[in-house]
C-alpha cells in the first residue's frame, strides 16, 4: 500500500534520506583514502587493510541477515530513529580509536548499526513514491554518494591534514545528532506493511517470513544481480588510492582532487541518468551501463603513466558509470520484491551487497602483491573480475520479473 505525500513533504522526505545515506557513504568511504596513512600508522599490509574496509561490510551483512527477520514487524520510522543515532555513536568510537584492534572494533559497530539504513530507505522510497516517478526519487536519494564524493571526502580528508585521521568520524557524529532531529519531523511512520493479513488468517512467523522471501525465484536473481553489481566496483575502489601514490606518483594532498572531480561529475549525471531511466525504462538503462562498466575499471588499473589530467578523467567516468547504474539497478531490484515482505526484501538485499562489498574488497587486497619498488601489482587482474561481475549482472537484469502492484 502506497503512503501519498503532498509534493513538499516528499521533497522533505527525500532530502532527509540523502542526508543520513550522506552520512552512511561517508563513513564507509572516508576509510579507502585513508589506506596509506592507517598502513603506514598500524604497520599492516594491503591485504590487511582490505580486512578493515571488509570489517564494516561484513558486520553489516551480518546485520542485515539478522534485520530481515523482524523489520516488517516494526515501522520504519522506529526503525530508522533506533538505528541510526546508533550508528553516530559508532562512528564516535572511531573518532577515538587509539589502536588497529579499537578500530577494527569500531568499524564493526558501525557497520552493524549503519548496514541497514540504506534498505530501509530504499524501502521507504520504494513504498511512498509511485515507480513511475521512483528513478527520479532514487537519483536524489543515490546523489549522497555523489555529494560525499564532491564534498564529504576532500573536506573528510582536509581534517585530516589539519587535525589526524581521528576528525572525520568526530564530524560524521556530529552531523548525525543533527540529521535525526530532521528524521524526527519529516519521516512517516509507515506502520501499514504490520497489519494483519486481509484474508483473516494469522500473520506468519518471523521464520516463515524469512524463508518465503527466500524461496522467491525471482528474489534469488534480484539477490545475485545485486551482488555482482556491487562486487564489480569494489574489486577495485578501495585500493584507488594506495595504487595512486605508490604507482602513479601521486601526493597525499592531490587524492582529494580524485574524488572531487568524480564527486562533481556524478552529481551533475545523476539527475540525467535518473530522468534517462524513467524515461527509457530502467532495465534497459541499468544493462547500457553495466555493459561499459568494465572499461572504466580496467582503464583505472592502468592509469599510472597518464599525465594527472588523464587521471581525473579515467577516474571520473569510473565513478560516473558505477553510481549511474546503481540508480536504475536499485529500482528494478526493490520493484522485483513481493510487495508484502518488501521490508524483509530489502534488508536482505542490503546484507548480500554489504557481503559482497567486503568479499570484493578481500579477494582484491588478495590479488595485490608489492614489487621491489614498492609499486601494486596485479591490479589489473581486480578490474578483470570486476568486470566479469558486471557482465553477469547485465544478465541477471533480463531475468528479473517486476511486479505490477510496485508500479502505481
Amino acid at each position: 500500500m502506497t503512503t501519498h505525500l503532498t509534493p513538499k513533504r516528499e521533497r522533505w522526505l527525500l532530502l532527509t534520506l540523502a542526508s543520513i545515506q550522506f552520512t552512511s557513504v561517508l563513513d564507509f568511504m572516508i576509510m579507502m583514502p585513508l589506506g596509506p596513512q592507517l598502513t603506514q600508522l598500524f604497520g599492516i599490509s594491503a591485504g590487511q587493510f582490505g580486512f578493515l574496509v571488509a570489517a564494516y561490510t561484513f558486520a553489516a551483512g551480518l546485520s542485515g541477515l539478522l534485520a530481515s527477520t523482524y523489520i516488517d514487524r516494526f515501522g520504519r520510522k522506529r526503525m530508522m530513529l533506533t538505528l541510526y543515532p546508533l550508528f553516530g555513536v559508532a562512528a564516535l568510537a572511531c573518532s577515538l580509536a587509539p589502536t588497529y584492534a579499537w578500530l577494527m572494533t569500531a568499524r564493526v559497530a558501525s557497520g552493524f548499526f549503519g548496514g541497514v539504513l540504506m534498505a530501509l530507505s530504499q524501502t521507504i522510497v520504494a513504498e511512498v513514491i509511485p515507480f513511475d516517478r521512483r528513478g527520479r526519487a532514487m537519483s536524489v536519494v543515490m546523489t549522497s554518494f555523489s555529494v560525499a564524493t564532491v564534498a564529504g571526502v576532500p573536506l573528510a580528508l582536509f581534517l585530516v591534514s589539519y587535525f589526524n585521521w581521528h576528525a572525520p568520524f568526530l564530524a560524521i557524529a556530529l552531523m548525525v545528532s543533527v540529521f535525526a532531529l530532521g528524521a524526527i519531523k519529516t519521516l512517516p511512520s509507515l506502520k501499514g506493511h504490520v497489519q494483519a493479513p486481509s484474508d483473516g488468517g494469522s500473520a506468519p512467523s518471523v521464520l516463515s517470513n524469512l524463508r518465503l522471501v527466500l524461496l522467491d525465484p525471482n528474489h534469488l536473481r534480484a539477490f545475485a544481480m545485486s551482488s555482482c553489481m556491487v562486487f564489480a566496483g569494489f574489486a577495485v575502489i578501495p585500493y584507488i588510492t594506495l595504487y595512486l601514490q605508490l604507482n602513479a606518483g601521486f601526493q597525499a594532498e592531490q587524492i582529494p582532487y580524485v574524488y572531487l572531480c568524480g564527486g562533481v561529475c556524478t552529481l551533475i549525471s545523476a539527475r540525467f541518468i535518473g530522468h534517462w531511466s524513467d524515461r527509457a525504462g530502467k532495465a534497459y538503462a541499468f544493462r547500457r551501463l553495466a555493459l561499459l562498466m568494465p572499461l572504466p575499471l580496467l582503464g583505472m588499473t592502468l592509469a599510472a603513466d597518464l599525465p594527472i589530467a588523464g587521471v581525473l578523467i579515467v577516474s571520473s567516468i569510473l565513478f560516473v558509470v558505477m553510481s549511474g547504474r546503481m540508480i536504475p539497478g536499485m529500482a528494478l531490484i526493490g520493484a522485483s520484491a513481493d510487495p508484502r515482505r518488501r521490508g524483509s526484501f530489502m534488508t536482505l538485499n542490503s546484507a548480500v551487497q554489504s557481503l559482497s562489498m567486503g568479499l570484493a574488497a578481500l579477494v582484491g587486497g588478495q590479488i595485490l602483491g608489492r614489487d621491489g619498488d614498492g609499486h601494486l601489482t596485479h591490479y589489473w587482474m581486480a578490474a578483470l573480475l570486476g568486470g566479469g561481475a558486471s557482465l553477469l549482472s547485465y544478465v541477471l537484469a533480463s531475468k528479473l520479473r517486476l511486479h505490477q502492484a510496485t508500479q502505481s
